[in-house]
């Protein structure tokens, strides 16, 4: 199954900042403006969430935890989502996952591979 690429995770101080970024890539034909793009996170024990999510549109939602401190962008012409993330805490711990739904056709629906986040002194 074909799954989108990250990078950008690792260990940061509580305070610091990451960016993730997430790359469609080219055996997903579909044009990458038509998806909605998304960022989850799993930490152990808990069920996977949403952190962010952008819209063709380029309308973007948050989750309550992170609003004011992470912001999702996209580049259509890199076929790139990107997660800015400051201000970390610990419980911004877990593994970050990228997601892409086809706004026509939710069945094109991939996932990446995930990256860990550790927020830790």
């Amino acid at each position: 199954q074909v799954r989108l690429v990250e990078s950008g995770g690792g260990l940061v101080q509580p305070g610091g900042s990451l960016k993730l970024s997430c790359v469609m890539p080219r055996a997903i034909t579909s044009t990458f403006n038509m998806y909605t793009m998304g960022w989850y996170r799993q930490a152990p024990g808990k069920q996977r969430e949403l952190v962010a999510s952008i819209t063709s549109g380029r309308t973007s939602h948050y989750t309550d935890s992170v609003r004011g401190r992470f912001t999702i962008s996209r580049d259509n012409s890199r076929k790139t989502v990107s997660l800015q993330m400051n201000f970390l805490k610990p419980e911004d711990t877990a593994v970050y996952y990228c997601n892409a739904e086809n706004d026509h056709d939710t069945s094109q629906n991939y996932w990446g591979q995930g990256t860990q986040v550790t927020v830790s002194s």
